[in-house]
């Protein structure tokens, strides 16, 4: 029988793994080490680790070198990571000819079905128009008050059409007479023709678009490249939602522009610190609204990733094509 082994945290592999796909996989593979593996414990283990061909693991997976995934794991074949980034820790991997799956599609889901639902209420005016708990009876309701498109020809800009941003886009065309502005310098023209959408350059898409929402990878070069280059265009009745990376926006600028048009929303589920300082202006402006970090995987859409790399081990083992592994080119681009 196939030996594996669980590495990482048990607080978070209990919390990503359920208890019946935990059962389900001891069921299926030999896991011959009693416990979780932490870079304290391979020494320990070293009899046994030489011989385990599976690691599953999840958020709090050690970084381990090359030369200590030679002399602890020879004989592994994959490692199955049932989250999403794996920028710290995949290289060395990777490097040794070690499969590197990762969840980050299934950790993608609840982001698109997050963001799918701010762009349907953002285009119906609803952050504009909404009653503030607490606010009392002055409240607006005046609905021809503010501009807004609705979500019948209208124009949505996404930022970045990665995995997310294509998750979002598929959603989008489910909708009538909706045009997707994208902008993605990885992206080819042949791939934004099949996705139905037309690549513009980031300024065209702030010029044009009732709705944006960024979905860039989280690199070096993509830190505060969402500037006042970008939200001075932004028309007057726009949405900007972020559910990308705080630090690819500058606050200043956004807040800028928020003022200059109180019309301008912004949907910030992340922000640079995380959460904001004590004494940011986006706690205050009234057309801002803040969430913790929330469009990820949470209680039990977690668990959704431990599935997919169930799936994902069934198909190494059965020499099936396997659906997300990451290779050393991908990590270039993506989050």
């Amino acid at each position: 029988m196939t030996k594996a082994a669980w590495i990482g945290t048990e607080d978070w592999l209990g919390k990503v793994y359920s208890a019946s796909l935990r059962e389900k996989l001891e069921s299926e593979l030999e896991f011959p080490i009693p416990e979780i593996l932490t870079p304290q414990s391979l020494e320990k283990y070293r009899d046994k680790t030489e011989r385990i061909e599976y690691l599953f693991s999840t958020w709090g997976m050690p970084i381990l070198s090359e030369e200590e995934l030679a002399f602890y794991f020879p004989s592994l074949k994959a490692l199955f990571y049932a989250a999403g980034s794996v920028q710290a820790f995949a290289r060395p991997f990777i490097a040794r000819g070690i499969a590197v799956c990762s969840a980050w599609a299934a950790n993608g889901v609840p982001v698109a079905e997050f963001t799918f639902a701010q762009i349907l209420l953002a285009n119906k005016g609803y952050f504009h128009l909404m009653h503030l708990p607490g606010a009392g009876p002055d409240w607006c309701t005046d609905r021809d008050s503010v501009r807004y498109d609705g979500n019948f020809e209208t124009k949505v800009g996404i930022i970045g059409a990665g995995m997310i941003g294509k998750m979002v886009i598929e959603r989008l065309h489910t909708l009538n007479k909706v045009e997707i502005l994208v902008f993605d310098p990885f992206l080819p023209d042949e791939k934004a023709a099949a996705l139905g959408v037309r690549k513009v350059p980031l300024t065209t898409l702030f010029e044009e678009c009732s709705v944006i929402s960024n979905h860039l990878a989280n690199n070096e070069q993509t830190k505060g490249m969402l500037n006042a280059d970008c939200f001075g265009r932004m028309l007057p009745y726009a949405v900007f939602i972020n559910t990308g990376r705080g630090a690819q926006v500058v606050e200043a600028d956004l807040i800028a522009a928020l003022k200059a048009e109180p019309q301008r929303f912004a949907l910030l589920d992340v922000t640079w610190p995380e959460p904001p300082e004590a004494d940011s202006e986006l706690y205050r402006l009234p057309n801002v609204l803040l969430t913790p970090h929330i469009a990820g995987s949470y209680h039990n859409e977690i668990h959704r990733m431990a599935e997919y790399m169930y799936d994902e081990y069934r198909a190494y083992e059965e020499g099936r094509p396997l659906r997300y592994a990451v290779t050393m080119k991908m990590l270039e681009t993506m989050a």
